[in-house]
């Protein structure tokens, strides 16, 4: 069964997500990803544009202004929204590994 769409984020749809907390645009966006994980993350030009753009048709993004090619998101409520349920899921997968190894531990 395919995974519905954007149920859970991949680490590079997190990012740009969060990236989007203040306004920017897709170079900031190249720019910011890595420094924020340290280059743990990176995401491309064609995973980010794609993105940006599905994010934009489900209204998690606002695009804020046009400069010729150059073009600026921020984050929307609904996209805000989708960024808190990713938090709780992870915090919930941190939670049971937490319980089974500590559960582990103790025996």
């Amino acid at each position: 069964m395919p995974r519905a769409k954007f149920h859970t984020l991949t680490e590079q749809m997190f990012y740009i997500l969060l990236c989007l907390k203040d306004e920017c645009c897709g170079m900031d966006i190249l720019d910011k990803v890595p420094a924020m994980t340290k280059g743990r993350v990176n995401v491309g030009s064609g995973t980010l544009y794609n993105l940006l753009e599905q994010f934009l048709e489900e209204g998690y993004i606002f695009e804020t202004k046009v400069e010729g090619r150059r073009r600026s998101y921020i984050i929307s409520s609904k996209g805000k929204e989708m960024l808190d349920k990713e938090i709780e899921r992870l915090i919930a997968q941190l939670t049971d590994y937490k319980n089974i190894f500590e559960e582990g531990e103790q025996q």
